[in-house]
């Protein structure tokens, strides 16, 4: 079996963080399987764990100053309340003037998607009036559940309102502006079965990106979204040979 982390990711460091979070990834061997996302995310974002100053500025995050100051690994963003799960991201990046936070899809998209799920917290009066996209979204969701069918719509919609709670005032991150920013892979084979993944699938994801972009626009929380091979590609063009080595670890590995 391939080693669990590519070279100069921090291996053990990152399993303390997967085993202190919600998922049991490492412990329940998920994040060893072939199709893990996880294992994607945290290997991408795991080489800059301990010099976020070097992660280069990331695609379609405009406006955002850089270098970043601070990069978590699977970290959690909490709602205005105590009790109830709260969202998990992939990673976190801090910068200058902005709160970024990675939501990374791998095979997800072009598999059969969980029904959306909101609990009654989420009809609380807390979002003020600049999150009306992403209510709109939730809203519509608990009417038409198949609004999308690839995009796993109601997860975006909690990690918007996640960010929102933690840059709002007398928070961490106060001042900071909120950034989604949605990654995903383009695969060209499912891994077990070897069936090539049909271009069809890809399409319809990236439309319904497209859809749900146009759904926020303006909202607090900005919306953004980017594909591996459109990050890698800018990792490989970066004048540190190290992160150029990085870049094409990542892609011989995980073929994203």
């Amino acid at each position: 079996m391939c080693e669990r982390f590519l070279p100069g990711v921090p291996g053990e460091q990152i399993r303390e963080i997967y085993d202190a979070a919600s998922g049991n990834e490492i412990a329940t061997g998920k994040f060893d399987s072939p199709e893990s996302s996880a294992a994607l995310a945290a290997n991408a974002f795991g080489f800059f764990l301990n010099r976020p100053n070097i992660l280069p500025p990331l695609p379609t995050c405009d406006g955002a100053e850089w270098p970043a100051s601070l990069l978590y690994i699977e970290k959690e963003v909490r709602f205005p309340w105590k009790g109830g799960k709260h969202p998990w991201l992939d990673a976190l990046v801090v910068t200058p003037s902005a709160l970024i936070g990675v939501e990374a899809k791998r095979f997800e998209p072009f598999r059969d998607k969980p029904k959306a799920c909101f609990s009654k917290a989420f009809w609380r009066d807390v979002w003020g009036d600049c999150m009306n996209g992403y209510q709109n979204i939730r809203d519509t969701l608990c009417e038409n559940e198949r609004l999308y069918t690839s995009l796993k719509a109601d997860q975006l919609v909690k990690h918007a309102l996640g960010l929102a709670t933690r840059s709002r005032p007398g928070k961490k991150y106060a001042g900071l502006t909120p950034i989604l920013f949605y990654l995903y892979a383009e695969p060209d084979f499912l891994p077990n079965s070897g069936k090539p993944v049909d271009e069809q699938a890809k399409a319809l994801h990236r439309r319904e990106i497209t859809h749900f972009a146009q759904s926020v626009k303006g909202d607090e929380v900005r919306f953004v979204a980017c594909s591996y091979r459109d990050l890698l590609a800018t990792w490989q063009q970066n004048e540190n040979p190290e992160i150029r080595q990085h870049a094409k670890a990542v892609i011989r590995r995980f073929s994203p």
